[in-house]
């Protein structure tokens, strides 16, 4: 179809607008939004008194960017980039989602990619989830009516989901009408309390100065300072970046952030000349989210964040673990971190190697009769678990299903990397795995490979061609794209591979292993799964 090869060469574009639409320019659009909505929507769309009919939606901003971007592709709507970034807040803003509504999905919008989905059903899964992700249909709330007319809309414009797989095996049309109808409006209402309660509150400004912590796999830790100031317009503020990875080296930039819905913290910012993102979830004087490269999602990790003079918190302790019987260097980060000491039974405070009210670094020996566990270490009135073990009894690597993609080689998509880590495990008093006594004591070091999964992947010599893994920091980075005249057939550099972590414990040595598919480019990629 016409339209679904303009969708496909417009991808880069909508991916672009996706992000461009987190900070548009004050006062870009000469149109309010509701003047834009009633003078370039009702084109199409009727009015009942002062309510656009098909409106009676909420979503999240990325929900909201994917409706308008459909609207300017499939139907032609005369919409502007910068309109449709003036609609996506006040609609996001008016017609968005509760804290509490969003927070089950969060990892669609943080592009955790390799999250594999837990639904509320098998056929919830088989019925919303076999094209795209679950929490597409999670992000977003519709009165029974709309759900319906949701249905509608998959028949007409994919005409053949009744016949896909898990589609013709079934009565599809009934059971998408007369159970997924009733479901979803059930389990995603377009009124519920969560909102109305929402709506309600009164809002809290993000400006002043965050202390900020976080881990990155395949480059550690980190910890800093954001400080963010007002910007020009409503919502939009200036944001700055003070901090240092756990090896020392530089974290800083700046940017700009936008506000949509009161809470949903959508941030561009340059640090050290990358584009990186932002997508956080505020909360009063907290924030959660992630903190990842523009250009490479996969490329990021996680970030928490705690705002300076409201009281004390710990963020993170860096490393969050100690072997009994060794001395080992901790970075405590929060704020408000102005009080005593108190680490618990069987640790000794060795020396106090630099300390202000947002980060303590000290010096800390373990007994090799410490208890072991998750142990509590107070400062002030903040605490953290520090996870005190005397022997690493298994190691589990962490994601233990990702995908990885083949790219590049003068074509328009970049590689999608696989970035491993290894997780130690205790098996706790009884001294067997898999029981509940175990326990995950933290990311530590390994020496890192990639094996065939299976005897395919052997044959086809997967392992040679799908790309390298970086033996120190478990970073894979997939083939270049493209058919490859040096395999059979000569086919593209995708491969079926396992991530093999190996830890050294003492004389043994651990392995784990994570299932690791590289495969082909993702033509389409959309700002929700």
């Amino acid at each position: 179809m016409k339209w679904m090869q303009t969708l496909r060469s417009l991808a880069p574009v909508c991916a672009a607008l996706a992000w461009t639409a987190a900070v548009p320019a004050a006062g870009a659009a000469t149109l309010s939004a509701q003047d834009i909505i009633n003078t370039k929507c009702v084109t199409c769309h009727t009015k009942s008194g002062e309510q656009v009919n098909r409106l009676q939606q909420r979503k999240t901003p990325e929900g909201w960017l994917m409706t308008l971007t459909r609207m300017r592709i499939v139907h032609k709507a005369d919409l502007s980039p910068d309109e449709v970034k003036t609609v996506v807040k006040y609609l996001a803003d008016t017609q968005g989602l509760a804290p509490s509504e969003s927070q089950p999905a969060r990892y669609a919008m943080e592009r955790r990619l390799n999250t594999v989905e837990s639904l509320k059903t098998e056929q919830f899964t088989q019925m919303c989830a076999r094209c795209h992700s679950g929490a597409r249909v999670m992000l977003q709330r519709r009165p029974m009516a709309e759900w319906d007319n949701l249905v509608h809309f998959h028949v007409g414009q994919f005409p053949t989901i009744e016949y896909q797989a898990l589609g013709r095996d079934r009565d599809w049309v009934n059971i998408a009408f007369k159970e997924m109808v009733p479901f979803l409006t059930k389990n995603f209402p377009y009124e519920s309390k969560a909102w109305t309660d929402w709506k309600a509150r009164a809002p809290v400004s993000p400006v002043g100065r965050w202390t900020v912590a976080g881990h990155w796999p395949g480059k550690g830790d980190y910890a800093g300072v954001m400080e963010v100031k007002a910007g020009e317009a409503a919502d939009r503020y200036a944001v700055s970046i003070d901090g240092a990875w756990a090896d020392g080296s530089a974290l800083k930039g700046s940017g700009s952030a936008l506000v949509y819905t009161g809470y949903e913290w959508r941030a561009d910012l340059d640090i050290g000349g990358v584009k990186m993102r932002q997508v956080l979830a505020l909360d009063g004087d907290r924030a959660s989210g992630r903190f990842f490269e523009r250009e490479q999602d996969e490329v990021g990790g996680d970030l928490s964040a705690a705002r300076q003079g409201a009281g004390s918190a710990v963020l993170a302790l860096q490393p969050a673990h100690i072997r009994a019987g060794e001395t080992a260097t901790l970075r405590v980060v929060g704020t408000g971190l102005d009080g005593d000491v108190k680490l618990p039974k069987g640790l000794k405070l060795v020396e106090t190697v630099s300390r202000d009210a947002q980060q303590l670094v000290v010096k800390v020996m373990a007994s090799k009769s410490a208890a072991t566990g998750m142990q509590p270490v107070q400062v002030g009135a903040a605490s953290a678990k520090l996870a005190v073990y005397d022997r690493i009894d298994y190691v589990k690597v962490t994601p233990d299903y990702a995908i990885g993609r083949i790219g590049g080689n003068g074509g328009s998509t970049p590689v999608v990397q696989g970035r491993f880590e290894a997780i130690a495990h205790s098996a706790g008093r009884d001294g067997k795995q898999g029981t509940k006594d175990d326990w995950a004591i933290g990311v530590v070091p390994a020496k890192w490979s990639v094996e065939p999964f299976d005897d395919t992947a052997k044959a086809e010599k997967d392992v040679e061609f799908a790309g390298t893994m970086n033996a120190d920091t478990g970073v894979f980075v997939p083939g270049a794209a493209g058919p490859n005249p040096k395999r059979r057939m000569s086919t593209n550099n995708a491969g079926n591979l396992n991530a093999v972590a190996t830890v050294t414990e003492g004389k043994k040595t651990l392995t784990g292993k994570g299932h690791f598919i590289v495969t082909v480019q993702r033509w389409n990629n959309p700002p929700l799964p």
